[in-house]
């Protein structure tokens, strides 16, 4: 028996304990909506997205083509949207997530207005937008079962069996618009403690995933962005392991903590490491300091910080800033090393922010990193950030040289220009960026693949191009040409926006609380029923 058949008995029993009383109740509208409303809690949904994923690392750890996928969210509404799309068009949301980004919440979330990433929004905003996106997912889940209960209904007032058995399983099997959604937590918003106190507001809100970055948080800066300062290993392991006892404390015991590490584009650091002995991680981390080594006292100026390192005096450079610096072409070392180190000490997947797109870069400190930890898996930023044409198109020109190929045609500087784009070198180019996911995943062990800032961009595309209509010549057309008539065509379910705003759900519980009596939005006067 299936749970919706289990749910209208339960609740037929409880009607029958009850009483006279309860004589107006329909146990199937309870069991419909008790299926409308599946998860009670953000610790519900925590839970349940927590061994989705730990079931999809399995497989990806089994077969590197299973990698996942997520596009970025700044709203409830897009999220729901994306999964929408992905039930509608793929039939299915598995190893589909959703991806928060700080970098959205600070220039779209924050009462401030729009902010730079930098930790400067409210960090609450972080845990609200959980929630809300959730709160989305599970109105679409709603919405879909609603729309089946009412198919239900009207195949069995047609007496067609065969209908009403297609339909039934269909309830019976529904797959949940709920997928885990990956958390950016910034640098932690403060201290260790202040790490904990928001993690735990952001698990119970819904996350199941928390990423985490080594960037000081008073410093934070967006990963594609110059001034990255990083902190020492004990510093950020400290934070893992406050987001770990949150989800502990919460009893999320399988929740997923992301550590990401900006080291191969941050060339600074607030504070030399604390070290005991040589060759401790403290001391592995001051190693990778610039400076100069000094014999005697008096090379110490003013002011000056020496450290022991290598069994030598080391003065670190230090800028005016008052912070250190790394010697450079060190980035490669200390991201590895601060993979290995975050893996050894809690982490469960890395995030490595790169410069650029590039399968071969990213495989090497994966491969260097798999020699210590065997299954060591990647989440990576898919970023808008990066040009990816004039990257490919630089990528392929490269492979192309490098082969003998005649490149005489193009100028490696101006690729990105529409005169190449039906060339063989953009053609290649373009193949290599739609195969990059699967290659990457499957060449430099990443588990999950994600686009930051996708409908940010989207949005603003779209955007232009109906204002750029709407207010010149083209006018309604604009709007009717480009969007409704598109939304009709391709059936998209927001053409029916009162539907999805919950009218139709609105009116069965009417009906459900007072039957015919019931004063209901969905008549023949409804201007949505001219969508068909």
């Amino acid at each position: 028996m299936s749970a919706y058949q289990n749910d209208i008995k339960a609740a037929a029993e409880l009607k029958e304990q009850a009483g006279s009383g309860w004589s107006a109740i329909n146990p199937e509208s309870v069991a419909r909506m008790r299926a409308q409303n599946r998860f009670k809690t953000g610790l519900d949904v925590a839970k349940y997205t927590a061994a989705i994923m730990r079931k999809d690392m399995a497989e990806y750890d089994a077969d590197s083509s299973v990698y996942t996928q997520s596009l970025g969210c700044w709203h409830g509404f897009i999220g729901q949207q994306k999964l929408i799309s992905i039930k509608k068009h793929l039939k299915t949301t598995n190893k589909r997530y959703l991806y928060l980004s700080g970098w959205m919440v600070a220039a779209l979330r924050s009462e401030f207005g729009p902010l730079p990433d930098q930790s400067m929004h409210e960090k609450t905003s972080v845990s609200a937008l959980i929630e809300e996106l959730y709160t989305f997912l599970r109105q679409a889940d709603a919405r879909e079962l609603d729309l089946l209960f009412v198919a239900l209904d009207d195949a069995r007032t047609a007496g067609d069996k065969a209908k009403v058995a297609e339909i039934q399983a269909q309830i019976d099997n529904f797959e949940t618009h709920v997928v885990p959604i990956i958390a950016d937590i910034d640098a932690g918003f403060g201290n260790a403690e202040a790490t904990y106190l928001l993690a735990k507001k952001m698990i119970e809100a819904g996350a199941c995933c928390i990423q985490i970055e080594n960037q000081v948080s008073d410093e934070k800066q967006c990963g594609h962005q110059d001034g990255k300062v990083t902190v020492p290993h004990s510093d950020f392991l400290a934070k893992i392991n406050a987001v770990r006892y949150a989800f502990l404390e919460l009893g999320v015991d399988d929740g997923v903590i992301v550590a990401r590490t900006d080291s191969l584009g941050a060339g600074l650091t607030k504070q030399i490491a604390v070290t005991n002995e040589p060759g401790d991680l403290g001391d592995q981390y001051n190693a990778f300091l610039d400076g100069d080594y000094i014999t005697s006292a008096e090379d110490i100026q003013n002011g000056d910080v020496v450290i022991k390192s290598n069994g030598k005096l080391l003065r670190p450079a230090r800028l005016a800033s008052g912070l250190f610096q790394f010697r450079k072409d060190t980035g490669i070392d200390r991201v590895v090393l601060d993979c290995i180190t975050s893996l050894q000490n809690g982490a469960d997947l890395l995030w490595i922010e790169t410069e650029k797109p590039h399968v071969g870069q990213i495989a090497d400190m994966v491969n260097r990193i798999r020699e210590v930890v065997p299954n060591a898996k990647l989440v990576y930023n898919n970023s808008p950030s990066f040009n990816w044409t004039l990257s490919f198109r630089q990528q392929a020109f490269d492979a192309m040289s490098e082969a003998g190929k005649d490149v005489s045609a193009y100028d490696r500087a101006k690729l990105m220009s529409v005169d190449y784009d039906e060339t063989e070198l953009a053609q290649v180019a373009d193949e290599n960026i739609r195969t990059f996911q699967a290659d990457a995943a499957r060449e430099a062990g990443i588990f999950h693949h994600l686009i930051t800032l996708p409908t940010y961009h989207t949005a603003a595309l779209s955007t232009d191009n109906l204002a750029k209509g709407y207010f010149d010549k083209e006018g309604m057309l604009a709007y009717v040409k480009g969007v409704q008539r598109e939304e009709i065509r391709q059936g998209i379910a927001c053409v029916k926006h009162q539907n999805m705003a919950g009218s139709d759900i609105g009116d069965n519980h009417k009906e459900y609380f007072a039957g015919e009596a019931a004063l209901k939005a969905g008549g023949k006067d409804n201007t949505m029923n001219q969508f068909g």
